[in-house]
């Protein structure tokens, strides 16, 4: 199984999203909460090539974006195959 890593903050709409769609797809995931953490905001924003919002999801190192790019990539049938890893 890959090793999922989402960064989050609480009562982020689109956290939430990118969350369910992990849930349906049966994986587990660490969640970083980054809104009362400057220190693990900022390790988030350089893993993330500058990105600053909430979520950044991470599969196996790899960044995948935000729960645009994540739903994007399962809609073009990219996710399964990075889950299975």
């Amino acid at each position: 199984m890959a090793k999922i890593e989402i960064y989050t903050s609480p009562f982020c709409g689109f956290c939430f999203r990118a969350k369910n769609l992990l849930k349906s797809k049966g994986v587990e995931y660490v969640e970083h909460d980054v809104f009362m953490n400057g220190k693990l905001k900022k390790t988030m924003v350089d893993r993330a090539g500058g990105r600053t919002s909430v979520p950044q999801i991470f599969i196996d190192d790899q960044h995948i974006g935000g729960s645009d790019e994540l739903h994007a990539l399962d809609a073009d049938g990219g996710l399964d195959p990075l889950l299975e890893n």
